[in-house]
């Protein structure tokens, strides 16, 4: 793993659809961007931050998130979410996470990724099936 610079950011946008919304998840009753899916665009934005920074064979995965969903977005609106390092501490990356739509702020707050090893991830899940 290269080393990861604190300030070092990523950004991950997505067109709001019916399919990305909290009736759509479950998560809610109304039509509007779904908390769950702030959440997913906060972890992309991490995840594309580290890619250049990985060894080939190793990737990042989410272990932590704490955030708030500030604002409604509706339908057919952008939402940008950014992710900058903030923590480097071995393999864990803690990172300030915020979102917003094209009329301002919608979320912030907090998410830690660890690099693995993708073969030694991927064996220690499918252990589980052997149990």
């Amino acid at each position: 793993m290269k080393q990861i610079p604190l300030g070092a950011k990523g950004q991950s946008a997505q067109l709001v659809t019916p399919e990305l919304t909290a009736q759509s998840a479950g998560s809610g009753l109304l039509p509007v961007f779904g908390t769950p899916y702030l959440v997913a665009l906060m972890e992309n934005a991490a995840n594309a931050c580290l890619l250049p920074f990985l060894d080939e064979g190793s990737s990042s995965v989410g272990c932590a998130i704490s955030i708030t969903h500030t604002s409604p977005t509706p339908v057919e609106m952008q939402v940008t979410a950014e992710a900058e390092v903030t923590q480097v501490d071995g393999r864990n990356v803690t990172f300030s996470v915020r979102a917003w739509d094209e009329s301002g702020p919608i979320g912030s707050g907090t998410h830690v990724r660890v690099v693995v090893d993708n073969a030694r991830f991927l064996s220690k899940s499918e252990g589980k099936l052997n149990r």
